[in-house]
């Protein structure tokens, strides 16, 4: 570790030179153009500034400035000067710290550190401006009627988008650093009275536990940490880049976990059934929500389940009854059928990825290419026949269709599995294939909650929510599953 690194909690000095020695050597001033200090002399004392270029908003600092030196030259000495200062710092957020590694830790962050010489702390002024882009709709919750706006990647804006939503004032956004070098901000997010306080712990804790230089992936390395996932490939929490997603979560007693520098949020905990809803559902009337509800879960089946019994088909024909007889490639090809849906899928996953990685003003030719000349001209050629395009391309519909995009890929990989165990093993194969997967969705748990809940434990209530979208008035208890404080949404007057 670094020599300065090992002077842990060294109190703010008295004498200015030795400060401004602290701050040289432990930020870099001079060294890095970004830090920087401004001294001036007030009443006879100094004052030293420091201040990180880009994260502060620059017209806070020139009115303090001002106020500063118009206080110099209009006020009589005394005694006190840091009160005259204080009393003249012209902003809402004003701290004080006795450390070296606490200011230095405010001042990485964004806020202006104020050190008035022969005085034993530091004063801190909060006047952040991160760099960013304004809240957008996401791209992946898109609804065709309702809120428009979604998280950035400024936390404090992310905070005050969920508050907005829920005026309650027993909301709690506790926040904490994490990332020996990167000093992230993590805030956890809960109402107080609703949530389940063992949860609330529990995941402070884990957060708190988090011994890593830093978060540079952000969201992502805090679930690892937090959940401990491993090889299972299904999420085990939830992501959205929606704030009235996120209040819903909140105000039905589940905890969010937001991370300075990432749009999503993550939801604690969750279950298999979090990642297939939409907030489009809950945008419709309930019946047009439930029609919503089962086309989506139709075509999560067919992603799943189609190619896998169409090569069950294919390999068997004594299988299919008579009247479905036609099903099958009727010409012969010197590509097995087998071969043909892995290079398909294959195909349809990276187009996929060059379609992210594409500029939106070529994404048209790119589509013009991957359907004119890769999909016609190998059905022509005889690589591919018509039918594995068409159900590779059913699968591939159904993916995009589920609203989670990590449940999307973790289905994508299930279907592979079920593909090899089927060309392998035939019937055999497609059933011992299906059984383990249901058998390794019930032993999931997230946060010590089963994953197939409400069906596995059965809750007759809870299970009949997630196949219809009931209507609100309707919904008057919090989900169970949360272990909520105050079980009751709505009065039975409603």
């Amino acid at each position: 570790m670094d020599p300065v690194h090992d002077k842990v909690n060294q109190p703010i000095s008295r004498n200015s030179r030795e400060n401004e020695k602290n701050f040289t050597e432990r930020v870099g001033i001079g060294t890095s153009f970004d830090v920087g200090i401004r001294k001036l002399y007030i009443l006879d004392k100094e004052i030293q500034f420091y201040f990180v270029n880009g994260l502060c908003d620059i017209q806070y600092t020139i009115e303090l400035l001002k106020e500063l030196m118009y206080l110099d030259a209009n006020e009589v000495k005394e005694n006190n000067v840091r009160e005259q200062i204080e009393n003249r710092l012209t902003h809402v957020q004003v701290e004080h710290v006795k450390t070296v590694d606490d200011a230095i830790g405010q001042l990485l962050a964004g806020l202006i550190v104020i050190i008035v010489e022969g005085e034993p702390d530091a004063i801190i002024i909060d006047v952040r401006s991160y760099p960013g882009r304004g809240p957008e709709e996401p791209d992946t919750e898109r609804v065709v009627r309702g809120s428009r706006d979604g998280y950035t990647e400024n936390i404090i804006e992310n905070t005050a988008l969920t508050r907005r939503r829920i005026r309650d004032e027993n909301l709690r956004n506790e926040i904490m650093r994490i990332g020996r070098r990167s000093k992230t901000d993590v805030c956890i997010s809960y109402i107080d009275g609703v949530a389940d306080p063992n949860l609330v712990e529990v995941i402070r804790k884990e957060l708190e536990n988090i011994d890593i230089d830093g978060l540079t992936m952000a969201d992502k390395v805090v679930e690892e940490f937090v959940v401990k996932q491993g090889a299972n490939p299904f999420p085990i929490v939830r992501y959205t880049e929606r704030p009235d997603v996120a209040a819903t979560h909140i105000l039905e007693g589940h905890v969010i976990v937001i991370v300075d520098a990432s749009p999503s949020v993550i939801i604690f905990p969750t279950t298999f059934f979090h990642h297939v809803q939409h907030a489009e559902e809950y945008r419709q009337a309930p019946l047009v929500g439930t029609f919503l509800r089962w086309v989506r879960f139709s075509g999560m089946l067919f992603s799943l389940f189609i190619l896998p019994l169409w090569l069950l088909m294919v390999l068997e024909p004594g299988l299919l009854p008579d009247n479905l007889d036609y099903i099958g490639p009727d010409e012969t090809t010197n590509v097995p059928v087998f071969a043909q849906i892995f290079v398909a899928e294959l195909g349809i996953e990276l187009l996929r990825m060059a379609a992210i990685h594409t500029p939106s003003p070529l994404a048209t030719a790119l589509g013009l290419v991957a359907a004119l000349l890769i999909g016609e001209i190998a059905i022509e050629v005889g690589l591919l026949i018509p039918e594995v395009i068409l159900y590779v391309a059913i699968g591939a519909i159904g993916m995009f269709a589920t609203p989670s995009y990590e449940l999307a890929l973790a289905l994508k990989m299930l279907r592979l599995v079920l593909l090899v165990l089927v060309g392998l093993f035939h019937a055999p194969g497609f059933v011992i294939g299906t059984t383990i997967f249901f058998v390794a969705l019930a032993c999931i748990r997230s946060l010590n909650v089963p994953y197939l809940w409400p069906f596995l434990p059965f809750y007759p209530v809870a299970a009949l929510d997630v196949l219809i979208r009931q209507a609100m008035p309707i919904k008057r208890r919090r989900p169970s599953i949360v272990k909520p404080q105050d079980a009751v949404k709505q009065s039975n007057s409603n």
